[in-house]
């Protein structure tokens, strides 16, 4: 007769841990392949590359402590989700370096189309270089590149702004008058194409004058603190033309600091905060650009680039004057 069979303690053991393995092994393989995860590292990427065959677009931003370019970046991020396009945006923070370094990231990230906001406009003509000898196009976005060349360029037409600027105040002051101009960050398109076509037209007015111009680096504590050191030289000022809203807002505190009135402030890019202080009657205008606007058109077009389609080499985003009523 033979025994019923027993398994030993041994044998069970074996088997649990076997079962144990199987189960685990199920358990990490159901994210699937081609799965990845959001990335917000050091490189200030908002997304981590994307499965096999998606397009991606990498987005280098001059700076996010700005508004106008945190519109801009909403702007692409909405356009890139409608369109099911992965788009990875590095913030350089106002640094040229950092910004070719982030750059290199995206090259080496392999993204098929790179739009770039550059933070000075030469200073990016080798890394757009390396991308478009290693088959990726590039975009310019709101400021050009200089001694490269991008598939498309998309902006405002900032010579057009500062003109649009020139002819209000000289309006507004009834064609005399002495004017500060505050520049933005020197090397950069935007500052020297809305300081051009401001230039240009205020010297064909004849009876206003630019009394002084100073960079202030398109940031509203430098605009402050050179709108202050301006006034102690000098008080007889009628009106003041900075080439963004954060200097314009800058120059608004230290007029009101310094107790100066009726002294006509116009900004550029009419951001939400610019727009608050022309209701108020803080500023008297501010040159209305389309920042989201920009950013849409972006996606777009790389998504046409990436189709094979050509595209135009200047995309323009309309302006408008936005004052008081």
């Amino acid at each position: 007769m033979h025994k019923p069979f027993q398994p030993s303690l041994s044998k069970l053991f074996s088997a649990l841990v076997a079962g144990s393995l199987v189960l685990g092994l199920a358990a990490c393989s159901k994210e699937g392949p081609g799965s990845s995860s959001s990335d917000a590292g050091a490189s200030g990427a908002s997304a981590a590359a994307p499965a096999s065959g998606a397009l991606t677009v990498g987005l280098s931003i001059s700076t996010l402590n700005n508004p106008f370019f945190v519109s801009l970046k909403k702007g692409a991020e909405d356009e890139a989700q409608k369109d099911g396009v992965t788009l990875i945006t590095v913030d350089a923070q106002n640094d040229p370096a950092k910004q070719q370094a982030s750059v290199e990231d995206l090259i080496e990230k392999k993204v098929n189309v790179i739009l770039i906001n550059p933070t000075d406009s030469s200073a990016v003509a080798n890394v757009v270089k390396e991308a478009t000898s290693k088959g990726i196009k590039v975009i310019s976005l709101d400021r050009s590149v200089n001694g490269a060349e991008v598939s498309s360029h998309i902006a405002s037409d900032n010579k057009a702004g500062g003109k649009m600027a020139a002819d209000f105040l000289a309006e507004k002051l009834g064609g005399k008058g002495n004017i500060v101009e505050l520049q933005g960050i020197p090397g950069s398109s935007a500052a020297n194409e809305r300081g051009a076509g401001f230039d240009d037209e205020i010297a064909a007015k004849g009876g206003v004058k630019i009394a002084t111009k100073q960079p202030a680096d398109f940031d509203r504590a430098k605009g402050l603190s050179v709108m202050e050191n301006i006034i102690q030289g000098n008080k007889d000022i009628q009106g003041v033309f900075a080439q963004n809203d954060e200097m314009a807002l800058g120059a608004v505190k230290a007029l009101q600091a310094a107790g100066l009135k009726n002294v006509a402030v116009v900004g550029f890019d009419a951001t939400d905060d610019a727009i608050a202080a022309v209701k108020a009657g803080q500023m008297a205008a501010t040159v209305q650009q389309q920042p989201e606007l920009i950013g849409q058109y972006g996606v777009q077009t790389a998504k046409k680039l990436a189709d094979g389609q050509s595209v135009d080499k200047f995309i323009p985003v309309p302006l408008n004057l936005y004052k008081q009523q």
